[in-house]
């Protein structure tokens, strides 16, 4: 999983950026990974990992990872270059969906790059850019099918009728996700790798003193969630400040500074539960003396592909999946306790990964 945190300068972005990819680093024991100055690779947290591992004591813990990307501030006009322009573009088109920080507290210290807070309008500002340049992706595309009708060939008029409406939906200043297609139209969209296309997670940034307060307390955050609402797109109120002070804290303290600010959970936390929401993953595991994993797959992956995610050998030669809920392994305590009870199944091709599912695959190649 690829995100991409953006937003307008001075948003917290950066600072929420370093934040996350610190604490999750070092809250999973997992090496913080820098590909490049503005990408890190993070653990995902998983409780459930965490019991296995006490469980098996493996020589290895091998956790789920998030990869994020900072990609650099937007201005106004960046569809047409402005800024880092089209550099700014090609990093959106990488990821597998936006975290949009969007900033909902006030501080004198800290300039705004339009001079005042306002969510609404900074939302506009990104979401703009983004239609702009995806207006152009489609009236490339249209005007290339409509070249091409004159071969006769059906999916010719059918490119110029989507990119028509796709075109009145995005001068409307609505995002492509928002538009309803048919699923025909929507994989020939999928094809076309829409900037707003991509599913988004709305981050709020609040004050540190904001910090478990009522959301209904802070108009800012108000009306960043109703915009989310409308887009059925995720919404998350976060720290960045708070979130740096967390990172910075002993692991034994974490917790309890959490609780103390009324809040339960690190942003890291939330944040990837929200982005798996978002872009309808589960995690299965497999455990043993070895090795204990997470392994991240879409819902309603079926067992062979899900195999196919550990080795591609696993899903040529797949004979079957043997599967104990995770909750069910915690209670009885040991595979071979669930064994005994019969509470280990034998699925097959057919069978649907279910979250949670601690699973050995049987093959032969």
């Amino acid at each position: 999983m690829k995100l991409g945190v953006v937003g307008l300068p001075n948003v917290g972005k950066s600072t929420l950026f370093n934040a996350i990819t610190n604490a999750g680093a070092q809250a999973a024991n997992y090496p913080f990974c820098t590909i490049e100055p503005n990408t890190g690779i993070v653990a995902v947290p998983d409780e459930r990992l965490n019991r296995l591992s006490a469980l098996y004591a493996p020589k290895k813990t091998t956790p789920a990872v998030v990869e994020f990307v900072d990609i650099a501030g937007l201005v106004k006009g960046a569809s047409k270059g402005e800024g880092l322009g089209n550099k700014f573009l090609s990093h959106i088109r990488e990821v597998d969906a936006i975290v949009h920080v969007v900033r909902c507290f006030e501080d004198g210290n800290i300039i705004h790059v339009d001079g005042s807070v306002d969510p609404k309008r900074d939302i506009e500002t990104v979401n703009l850019e983004l239609i702009f340049a995806d207006m152009d992706t489609v009236a490339r595309r249209g005007e290339k099918a409509a070249k091409m009708i004159k071969t006769g060939e059906k999916k010719y008029a059918f490119e110029v009728e989507v990119a028509d409406k796709l075109t009145k939906h995005l001068e409307s200043s609505k995002p492509a996700r928002t538009c309803l297609l048919t699923p025909e139209e929507r994989d020939l969209v999928e094809s076309w790798f829409l900037l707003t296309q991509k599913p988004v997670l709305y981050a709020a940034n609040i004050a540190e003193n904001d910090v478990g307060k009522s959301d209904a307390d802070n108009p800012y955050v108000a009306t960043m969630e109703q915009i989310a609402r409308e887009e059925k797109a995720e919404a998350l109120v976060i720290s960045a400040q708070i979130e740096q002070e967390i990172a910075a804290m002993p692991e034994d303290e974490k917790q309890e500074f959490l609780e103390a600010l009324g809040i339960g959970q690190s942003g890291l936390d939330r944040l990837v539960k929200s982005s798996y929401r978002l872009l309808g993953l589960i995690s299965f595991l497999t455990a043993g003396e070895d090795e204990c994993r997470a392994w991240t797959i879409k819902q309603g992956t079926k067992a062979p592909q899900a195999a196919g995610k550990i080795h591609t050998d696993f899903e040529r030669g797949f004979i079957r999946a043997e599967i104990v809920p995770f909750d069910v392994l915690m209670h009885h305590g040991s595979i071979a306790a669930c064994r005994e009870r019969g509470l280990v199944r034998s699925e097959g091709k057919e069978y649907v990964m279910q979250d949670g599912d601690v699973t050995l695959f049987r093959f032969n190649v």
